[in-house]
């Protein structure tokens, strides 16, 4: 139980970092500043989906570009992931 808690936390922790991530590289799109490169911005997606899609969302950030639909793809299998644990 306590190991759950330990990924729990982390993935929490995660998905805010990406969170704070998409809404920061907005900021900094609007201000003319260095910018996050995309694929960090991908590989924050990937391991914190939750944070990086609210964060596209909130921010209306990389909405319209094609790749960060991934983001969605790697929230579906977060759930999913998520579901398996859940009932094991």
């Amino acid at each position: 139980m306590q190991n759950a808690m330990i990924i729990l936390a982390v993935l929490v922790i995660i998905n805010i970092v990406a969170f704070i991530s998409y809404g920061w590289d907005k900021y900094k799109a609007k201000n003319d500043k260095w910018r996050t490169p995309e694929a960090t911005l991908i590989a924050l997606a990937f391991f914190g989906p939750f944070g990086a899609a609210a964060g596209m969302q909130i921010f209306k950030h990389k909405t319209r570009k094609p790749k960060f639909k991934l983001v969605y793809v790697f929230l579906v299998l977060h759930l999913i992931l998520i579901a398996y644990m859940l009932i094991r």
